[in-house]
């Protein structure tokens, strides 16, 4: 599914440069659940922008889906974000001033799917994180954790090959972040692939997998036995 060979990454400070990333071997396979932690200042957050193609490595290998990403111009990126990720933030990102419908609907707009037929997929997933009834609330009139479910459909929308998931329950309470994490858990039993950034070790815990970053380095890499999120739900 991926696969990431000696990825460098430095940004130029004044005179100097920092390098953010040091030589990261990373390989996810189809269906895993994996964790990226890391301190602030790690390099989590810069290789998960890579491998959201938000930004691009100064050397490295990035395979996805065995296809090379690199050289993409703008465009091309965007058409390959649409194409296999799926993006949940921290803080959701949502339009204000669509609706939920209209913000999951989004990414097939994109795709250039007609207007009956995205409504319609866009309907499905909402009714899949159960959020049928609120399609046409906006976001102002939803609490974190609806937003937060609305954004996992969003993502979802167009069938993406992986889900990258930034901090998802960063901005919620205990209880809703548990509520998320079950979910998500939900959508990698039925075989999505996922990785997500956390600070959290509870969070982190739920995955599978978790590696760890530190000064642009990984320093451990390991499988962990799943806690599952639905016992505290």
């Amino acid at each position: 599914m991926l696969q990431i060979k000696n990825l460098n990454k430095s940004y130029p400070i004044g005179d100097t440069s920092l390098h953010v990333l040091k030589g990261i071997n990373l390989s996810v396979e189809n269906g895993e659940m994996v964790a990226i932690m890391g301190s602030s200042g790690s390099g989590k957050s810069t290789l998960l922008n890579i491998i959201g193609m938000l930004d691009e490595a100064d050397s490295g290998e990035y395979i996805l889906d065995n296809l090379p990403i690199k050289n993409l111009t703008e465009k091309k990126a965007a058409v390959y974000r649409n194409k296999f990720l799926g993006f949940i933030f921290q803080s959701f990102n949502l339009i204000n001033y669509k609706n939920a419908l209209e913000n999951v609907a989004l990414p097939l707009y994109y795709q250039g799917m007609k207007r009956k037929e995205r409504q319609e997929l866009a309907m499905f997933h909402l009714e899949k994180v159960g959020l049928a009834n609120w399609a046409h609330h906006l976001p102002k009139e939803l609490s974190g954790g609806q937003k937060q479910r609305v954004a996992i459909a969003r993502a979802l929308a167009a069938n993406p090959k992986l889900l990258l998931a930034d901090e998802p329950t960063g901005a919620l309470d205990t209880t809703t972040s548990h509520e998320i994490m079950a979910f998500i858990q939900q959508l990698n039993d039925e075989g999505k692939t996922i990785l997500m950034v956390t600070h959290e070790e509870d969070i982190a815990n739920m995955c599978k997998r978790i590696v760890r970053l530190r000064d642009g380095i990984i320093i451990e890499d390991k499988k962990v036995n799943q806690v599952r999120a639905e016992q505290y739900v």
